[in-house]
């Protein structure tokens, strides 16, 4: 049995195909999909999204946030930013993660929503270094 999965940007479906198992980066936590799932439409994290099929991860892909839909039979993932992780630019994440650090820094305490903003930036600035990093890679 399987579970549908779309994988959309603003501007396009990256990826439509029915899978083992999916596991999105939930702001609460990772979450484990199976066909089955109860209904759930959660918010995303910066983290990478993880593609099962035949017992064992067959892609992944990085996003900055997001929300993802759950039903029994299907997961849509909807994110502003989505990188293939054998596509992240190392450089490009380095820099990212650098200016989003910046940014925090220099963010004041009083401004709850900027300091929300800044702080989301950060994790997904540092989610998206760590998906480039060798063990992120080698769990493939």
């Amino acid at each position: 049995m399987a579970i549908a999965l779309e994988i959309l940007s603003p501007e396009k479906l990256l990826l439509a195909r029915d899978v083992d198992m999916v596991v999105i980066p939930g702001t609460e936590g990772d979450i484990g999909v199976l066909p089955g799932h109860a209904k759930l439409v959660t918010s995303l994290r910066g983290g990478l999204v993880d593609i099962y099929e035949n017992g064992k991860v067959a892609e992944r892909f990085y996003v900055s946030g997001g929300f993802a839909e759950v039903t029994e039979s299907r997961v849509a993932v909807l994110a502003d930013e989505i990188i293939r992780q054998a596509e992240i630019d190392s450089a490009k994440a380095a820099a990212a993660l650098t200016a989003a650090k910046d940014a925090f820094a220099a963010v004041s305490l009083d401004d709850a929503e900027a300091y929300r903003d800044a702080s989301d930036a950060l994790i997904a600035a540092q989610a998206l270094v760590d998906s480039v990093a060798p063990h992120a890679v080698d769990k493939i």
